[in-house]
């Protein structure tokens, strides 16, 4: 009788090999990785569609600053065309303060100036777009304008509405008169899972493994404590001073 190594027996016995073993327990391991993920998106899917509460008391957090028909133009033939109009090109702005500003710095100092709002321009991509909702007499109102990119450092063409004077900006309060309805039991859910994903450190394997790259691990959590560097966000001068005062 010939002798056969462990492996040649295994396969000759329809046994799995030590290989086979590990691939296999690898594979499962991932298919789990994958209901995880699955299982998380279900939840957080079931929490996104719960509906929202009327509050007893809405209170006001904010104002908010948006387009209105002009006077003129609500009383004129062509009311109904521009408003229809502005509801697919209308922008909406959220400040604490009812006069919209905001700081920036000039010559060392800081001023408020007001902050630009415009009605809703359309990019190449989005114009081309059949999911577009704008009619060929809604098209005949914008022009085409190319615009410098400082991200992509290259000129962008923008079709933008070439009649904003119909419209003037209007601020009002921002009531918050509904919120979203807690269910504790999905909570729970959502928290046990994500418990058992940190405490086993899965959260990279899954990235990677459904993603093709896993996020920094600050995206999930807050900055440790503990490995913050001293000389984080400290001038030249703040530093300097601390030498010399620990020198003397």
């Amino acid at each position: 009788m010939e002798n056969y190594t462990v492996d040649e027996y295994a396969l000759c016995a329809r046994f799995k090999s030590k290989k086979r073993k590990k691939r296999l327990a690898k594979e499962d391991f991932e298919k789990q990785l994958i209901q995880l993920r699955k299982s998380e998106k279900e939840l957080w899917l079931k929490r996104k569609n719960l509906p929202l509460v009327p509050l007893e008391n809405p209170y006001q957090k904010g104002w908010q600053r948006n387009f209105i028909l002009r006077e003129d133009i609500a009383r004129s033939n062509e009311a109904s065309f521009y408003s229809t109009l502005l509801e697919k090109i209308n922008t909406w702005q959220f400040s604490s303060e009812k006069s919209f500003k905001r700081k920036k710095k000039r010559k060392r100092r800081n001023v408020y100036v007001e902050k630009i709002q415009t009605v809703k321009e359309f990019s190449e991509w989005e114009w081309r777009s059949s999911k577009l909702e704008l009619t060929e007499k809604e098209k005949a109102h914008f022009y085409k304008r190319e615009r410098w990119c400082s991200n992509f450092k290259r000129y962008k063409i923008h079709y933008v509405f070439n009649e904003p004077w119909r419209y003037v900006l209007r601020v009002s309060p921002y009531m918050i008169t509904h919120t979203k309805m807690v269910d504790s039991d999905l909570e729970s859910e959502i928290q046990l899972l994500d418990n058992y994903i940190v405490n086993l450190n899965l959260r990279c394997k899954i990235n990677r493994l459904v993603d093709g790259f896993s996020h920094h691990w600050s995206y999930y959590q807050n900055e440790n404590p503990r490995e913050i560097s001293p000389i984080k966000n400290k001038s030249l001068n703040i530093l300097y001073q601390q030498y010399i005062d620990e020198m003397i």
